[in-house]
């Protein structure tokens, strides 16, 4: 780098832009390991945390004038981001937060940074049944809304009533689940259309569900203990994970796809594959993200070898990595 390029890009880190009309600050070079279940990836060129729909719109506005990608960050729960950090302007909508509870229709509306599993504890301690499944689903609304969150034989299509998504335009949208295209733990919203072909992205902004209020709370309380218990005592969380690596390629589990090809514990740089459930990758200590990517083509080089099945992540991965590990 040459005296005037590290000048410039001196400049550039000190600078922080305040987005017009807003409280909201954009800050440059911001790492993004803090921000990912994982504790791992690099930074993002830019970063923004609006909390209110004005300000989220403020900053897509900013990113369309200055020509800037633009990537949507939840609880970054379900997402890879790689060494080399992000392009762009990243919009982390984790504080995006309200929550309505209408106990005349069980209607529950919620903005798109509120935390899956806390919303689900408040429910229960009202007597709302209907989220007991999602405890141990560690991501925001807005994620779950993206991806159709499961777990259980439960998802989020099978309680969404409508999502208001904000559109490139700056237009709201209110999308209804049939519209959303949900099928096993995805939907339109990841910005692919029928045909499989890329679309305008769409935010996911706030999301309306369909509860039964009424029931004791003693009572939901106590099975959403059984399902988080469950989720502890069959899946790791003593290191950093990303949840589930894979989709089950049904009739099969992924999990024990990988298990009979003899993965568990199979460990690359700081990455392994846990050994109380071979779908999770976990964070053993100062793994990299190319560690888990390296790790996750291996396994699924390891069981199209042994099964001629092909494994589809269910992480999604954000930037760019080694294509060779």
């Amino acid at each position: 780098m040459t005296p005037q390029q590290q000048e410039k890009d001196n400049s550039r880190n000190s600078k922080l832009i305040y987005l017009p009309g807003t409280d909201c600050v954009l800050k440059p070079q911001a790492s993004l390991s803090a921000f990912t279940s994982y504790r791992v990836g690099g930074a993002a060129e830019w970063y923004v945390a609006p909390r209110n729909l004005a300000a989220l719109q403020a900053s897509i506005d900013y990113a369309k004038e200055n020509n800037l990608p633009v990537t949507i960050l939840g609880a970054g729960s379900n997402l890879l981001v790689s060494d080399h950090g992000i392009p762009g302007l990243v919009i982390a909508t984790r504080h995006l937060r309200f929550k309505h509870f209408d106990p005349e229709t069980g209607l529950l509306t919620v903005a798109a940074g509120e935390s899956i599993p806390n919303l689900a504890w408040e429910a229960a301690g009202l007597g709302w049944q209907g989220l007991e499944w999602s405890v141990g689903i560690p991501g925001t609304v807005g994620g779950a809304v993206v991806m159709n969150a499961g777990a259980h034989n439960s998802c989020i299509a099978d309680m969404l009533v409508s999502a208001q998504v904000l559109l490139p335009d700056g237009k709201v949208e209110t999308l209804t689940p049939s519209e959303l295209g949900y099928s096993y733990r995805t939907s339109l919203l990841q910005n692919l259309n029928a045909a499989g072909q890329s679309q305008a992205q769409r935010i996911v902004t706030q999301a309306t569900f369909q509860l039964q209020p009424g029931a004791d709370p003693e009572q939901v309380v106590a099975n959403t203990k059984q399902h988080k218990q469950h989720r502890l005592s069959t899946q790791p969380y003593n290191y950093p994970s990303c949840g589930s690596v894979f989709r089950n390629p049904k009739p099969y589990s992924a999990g024990w796809l990988i298990e009979q090809s003899g993965l568990k514990g199979y460990q690359i740089g700081g990455a392994q594959v846990a050994q109380l459930h071979a779908n999770f990758i976990v964070n053993r200590g100062g793994a990299k993200a190319n560690d888990i990517f390296c790790l996750i083509r291996h396994i699924q080089h390891e069981v199209q070898e042994r099964w001629s099945i092909c494994l589809e992540p269910e992480v999604k991965m954000l930037g760019e990595f080694q294509a060779a590990c």
